[in-house]
């Protein structure tokens, strides 16, 4: 294998889809799998059509994300792996259940009186057992370089919040936008295996400030404008699992 001096900076899950990560200090990577925990849940939005009993992808759109409702980064939340207390903070704070019926639908009053106008039909927390609301058809993992995110706030003459993307493992150590021509390349992650298998185009919810909830750039269009393309970072595919902590190496085969 070949280094290219690629050194993991921060981990993330993210529990409840659209909602706030969770920084981990390290995570367990299985084969085929996603960061354990990640986007476990989400929001359906009027019905959506998913079967818990027979789980499949569904667009973002069928549930609260931030492409169409910023308002979400107004919320400061956390889950608990272990009971699965999802406390949430906004102009009042409150702690929800998540694996109780009572508790889902005392979340989904929460949220429906704070979304107001932007509820579409009943909101209603989705969960199946190994399921991952991912944005992508399979399990994947999301992977940012944060020289990429720098590059582009520089050519923005602004900062980026790396947030922004969303992704489960930000590296550092690598030239700007090196990552893109990765696809179809296999490395070692931790102890893990991973297999580079698509770049991620970027939506508007990249738009979002994490911190304040405002619309206040134009990512997509930006990127496409300056690039000629709407690409920033990539999606991996763990083939052999193990285990991954902040500071690990990333190195390319």
């Amino acid at each position: 294998m070949t280094s290219m001096n690629a050194t993991v900076d921060s981990l993330y899950r993210y529990p409840v889809k659209g909602f706030s990560p969770g920084p981990l200090a390290g995570a367990r990577l299985a084969r085929h799998a996603t960061i354990p925990g990640d986007r476990v849940y989400a929001i359906e939005n009027g019905p959506s059509g998913f079967d818990p009993s027979a789980p499949a992808y569904q667009p973002k759109t069928k549930f609260l994300c931030l492409m169409k409702n910023a308002r979400l980064a107004k919320l400061r939340t956390t889950l608990d792996p272990e009971t699965h207390d999802w406390h949430v903070e906004g102009d009042r704070a409150a702690t929800f259940r998540l694996s109780t019926e009572e508790g889902r639908r005392a979340a989904e009053a929460y949220l429906t009186d704070f979304m107001g106008e932007e509820v579409r039909g009943p909101l209603k927390v989705l969960a199946a057992p190994g399921h991952s609301f991912s944005d992508v058809g399979k399990p994947l993992v999301s992977i940012i370089n944060l020289a990429t995110v720098a590059a582009l706030g520089l050519a923005l003459g602004r900062s980026v919040d790396p947030l922004r993307f969303r992704a489960n493992v930000y590296v550092t150590g690598l030239p700007p936008f090196v990552e893109l021509d990765w696809v179809g390349r296999r490395a070692a992650l931790g102890t893990a295996e991973i297999a580079i298998v698509k770049r991620t185009r970027r939506c508007v919810a990249t738009n979002v400030d994490p911190a304040t909830a405002e619309r206040d750039m134009e990512i997509p269009a930006n990127l496409l404008r300056l690039y000629d393309h709407m690409d920033c970072g990539v999606y991996a595919e763990v083939r052999a699992g193990g285990i991954l902590n902040v500071g690990d190496p990333l190195i390319l085969s």
